[in-house]
């Protein structure tokens, strides 16, 4: 199987990102792989398309921080690769980290896969959907029951009546972005402060007030999902709980946050079984469910991670289980010569 991986930029790619996990796991099996960045994809004059790619030099790596530096290593140019002869393009980068620099990147490439995809390379999460998904409103397409309830504007003014209708809780957090940037838990006694924290929030577009989950204080939740189901290998879930660090509200790694083995328990897979209709049907192959008590606060779609966190806390080859599923949708693609939409591929 020939995979590449659309990134940010190796430059900030991360050992612990599971992005890495996967590449690694897919290159220990034999398969081909290759790291696009966002802006290395190439429209020729002759209508193919082509992508700078970094690409490993090895065929085994130690852990994921080997790979990492092999494909980053110093004075090595990016590779010219055809995109058509890809058999699986996974898109992992984060649109969140280009706002300020490169704001035109991610549309780009989201644009770029969706050529991909008519070139019968599978494209995973489906990009024409995943363009839909930019931003949290995404969210707000599945069943209220699994939804806090939540108001989205950039009016200072609706924010206040929003946090004041919940008697001055709630959690302000920007539209888009990841990582716990900017997100701020409101309690009764920030009233002086709410302005500065709208402001705050605002200042790259529009803002997310939800109603606060006292149950947010034990941290939550992230379940993978795989194929729109809960990702389950040899009876484990790929299934974690974070918990904030000391005083920090946020339970996200990257915010500082503490990582511990969890199961799901019977409300946590209702909830799942609830999302997964439209994220099938959006060819949301890979994501990331993120719970607080009987409630799910957001669904990762754009480069959910934690698949090494699972790993590294259960033992079980999560990874693994992904790439034999990606084996198997190629197969299926061959199968039936090109009838089968790459939205029906997804999920399948």
């Amino acid at each position: 199987m020939k995979l590449g991986f659309v990134i940010n930029d190796i430059s900030t790619e991360k050992d612990n990102y599971t992005t890495l996990r996967l590449a690694r796991r897919a290159i220990r099996d034999g398969h081909e792989v290759a790291m696009i960045g966002l802006d290395g994809f190439i429209y020729t004059s002759d209508e193919s398309m082509c992508g700078l790619a970094h690409r490993p030099s090895r065929d085994e790596y130690a852990d994921d921080a080997e790979l990492l530096a092999d494909l980053a290593r110093p004075g090595v140019e990016r590779e010219s690769i055809a995109v058509a002869e890809l058999d699986v393009l996974l898109l992992r980068s984060d649109p969140a980290d280009e706002i300020g620099k490169r704001p035109w990147a991610p549309t780009s490439a989201l644009l770029f896969a969706q050529l991909a995809a008519q070139r019968r390379v599978i494209v995973l999460n489906d990009p024409i959907h995943l363009a839909d998904a930019s931003n949290k409103t995404y969210f707000q397409g599945f069943p209220a029951e699994v939804r806090p309830v939540t108001c989205i504007s950039y009016d200072p003014k609706a924010i206040r009546d929003f946090v004041d209708a919940h008697d001055g809780s709630c959690v302000i957090k920007p539209l888009q972005g990841s990582g716990g940037r900017n997100v701020f838990v409101v309690s009764p006694g920030d009233a002086a402060n709410i302005n500065q924290i709208i402001e705050a929030v605002t200042r790259d577009g529009y803002a997310i007030a939800q109603e606060y989950l006292p149950e947010a204080r034990e941290g939550d939740v992230r379940m993978i999902t795989l194929n729109g189901r809960p990702l389950q290998v040899d009876g484990r879930y790929a299934c974690f709980r974070r918990r904030g660090n000391g005083g920090d509200a946020r339970s996200n790694i990257s915010a500082g946050g503490s990582v511990e083995v969890a199961e799901p328990d019977e409300r946590a897979l209702w909830l799942a079984e609830m999302v997964a209709p439209k994220l099938i049907r959006d060819g949301m192959y890979l994501a990331g469910l993120d719970i607080v008590g009987d409630k799910m606060i957001e669904i990762n779609v754009d480069t959910p991670g934690g698949i090494n966190m699972a790993e590294d806390l259960t033992g079980i080859d999560f990874s693994g289980a992904i790439i034999a599923d990606l084996v198997r949708k190629v197969q299926m693609r061959d199968h039936y010569k090109g009838t089968l939409s790459n939205v029906e591929l997804a999920c399948l």
